[in-house]
């Protein structure tokens, strides 16, 4: 009789032991990486504040804008890039020099505004593409009506 409970006591305590060491392998196996990954490239959004319709010759119109990124990394860099296709005006960060059409511009800031100043008598359009350093786009286009 003692020699059943001995052995009763011996198989329940390796049926415990086994599910222990499964958990304790599963715990090892999943760690067999060294390498840390770190996620770099988060998609954002724009933000823009609404803007005017209309537009006269000479009068400057603030855009602002803010990039809201779905995740933080500090590595990121924003660019700006336009393209005027009716109409003219210049379209500058701050007091900095008038944009260039095409050219490629970094940002400094997640929320900064830009000006618009209309050189034309007519309709005028263009796009802001904002993009990161690593290929994430945001397109957005800009219509000015003249004023009479």
């Amino acid at each position: 009789m003692k020699n059943i409970k001995i052995i009763i006591k011996k198989g329940l305590a390796l049926l415990l032991i086994i599910p222990v060491m499964i958990l304790f392998e599963l715990s090892l196996s999943s760690c067999s990486t060294n390498d840390l990954e770190i996620q770099q490239n988060f998609p954002f959004e724009l933000n823009i504040m609404p803007i005017p319709k209309d537009i006269a010759n000479g009068e400057t119109v603030e855009i602002r804008l803010k990039i809201i990124s779905k995740g933080n990394y500090a590595e990121t860099k924003y660019y700006l890039r336009y393209f005027q296709f009716d109409g003219n005006g210049i379209l500058r960060y701050n007091n900095e020099p008038p944009y260039i059409p095409n050219d490629s511009y970094e940002l400094s800031e997640k929320e900064f505004r830009l000006y618009y100043t209309s050189t034309s008598t007519v309709s005028q359009s263009f796009d802001v593409w904002i993009y990161d350093s690593f290929g994430n786009e945001r397109p957005t286009s800009f219509q000015f009506n003249t004023k009479d």
